[in-house]
């Protein structure tokens, strides 16, 4: 029997995806914000090759290539890619791991690099910081330290990513804590996640609320007390008057405009934001059931309705 090096040593690795259900914004400044890692996550499968070089080929959810480079063992640089912009952002990625653990790649051995999303791309579930997770994984450093090294946000999403659960996340001046939490609502029944097909830049979000922010120790106070509150809800009605709070906080403390007054002022129930404000899913309350809350989104153009129990892990 023959065997090729490649068959041989295969490592396959996986995290998962996340949605930011409280702290947006002020958990850049040291608010407490509760984390909701997603079923779906990606995965990245590594083989050893007798290439001198990385070939890297990351995968849509349906198998599609979208995005093909062969990088450099030397400098991490792109020797061929489909997109400059990712392979020096893979370049930057590559470079860290090694800083932090300079027995990474050191050996000078090629790699075959498959990644796989489980969500489509523009859904804003985490694809850089569940591969900055598959990354430090692979390299086996710290992941928080690999992304605050490569990222500028709070580095909520990367913890998600290696959770089994909710995360209670803080990211203050004096320490990064992240906290697995039990937080099941009974009420799960009645919580909803709608796309809004359009994809918000984290960077741009961060820039736009360090411009904006008023009175930060207020808002940052405030906003971790609706993220301990919301942990011991019993019932929809207290949810949905926390998740208001919230609301009302970041748009009092930033002047942005909230989604509901934006696109649903007719809406029943309560819609907030989950992460920077502009894009990607919003949460959506309803006693109505899950067939009226289709009814109603669909009518306004908006297709993608998600159960709690179909997206969160």
């Amino acid at each position: 029997m023959v065997f090729k090096i490649q068959d041989i040593i295969k490592t396959k690795y996986y995290g998962h995806g996340k949605l930011l259900l409280t702290g947006e914004y002020a958990v850049l400044d040291g608010a407490k914000a509760l984390g909701l890692p997603t079923k779906l996550g990606q995965r990245m499968v590594v083989k050893r090759t007798t290439s001198s070089d990385l070939l890297w080929e990351s995968l849509d959810k349906n198998g599609k290539m979208w995005f093909e480079s062969t990088i450099s063992l030397f400098d991490f640089s792109a020797v061929t890619t489909t997109d400059q912009k990712i392979s020096d952002y893979l370049q930057n990625l590559l470079k860290n791991a090694v800083r932090l653990n300079s027995e990474f790649l050191s050996q000078w051995n090629g790699f075959k690099i498959e990644t796989q999303v489980e969500f489509p791309l523009d859904w804003g579930l985490g694809s850089s910081s569940t591969l900055i997770f598959l990354m430090s994984e692979w390299a086996e450093v710290n992941p928080l330290l690999l992304y605050f090294k490569t990222e500028d946000g709070s580095g909520f999403d990367v913890a998600c990513a290696f959770a089994d659960g909710p995360v209670e996340y803080l990211n203050s001046p004096d320490e990064v804590k992240y906290t697995e939490v039990d937080f099941n609502p009974k009420f799960k029944d009645n919580i909803f996640f709608v796309h809004l097909g359009v994809k918000k830049n984290s960077a741009l979000g961060i820039k736009e609320y360090l411009k904006a922010v008023k009175n930060k120790s207020a808002f940052v106070k405030t906003i971790s007390k609706i993220t301990e509150d919301i942990q011991s809800t019993k019932s929809i009605s207290e949810f949905e008057s926390l998740l208001q709070k919230h609301e009302d906080t970041v748009a009092s403390h930033t002047g942005f405009e909230k989604v509901k007054d934006l696109l649903f002022s007719d809406y029943s129930g309560i819609v907030k934001s989950l992460g920077a404000w502009g894009g990607d899913f919003v949460l959506a309350t309803s006693i109505e059931g899950v067939e009226k809350v289709k009814e109603y989104f669909g009518n306004k153009g908006y297709q993608t309705v998600l159960t709690y129990k179909e997206i969160i892990l």
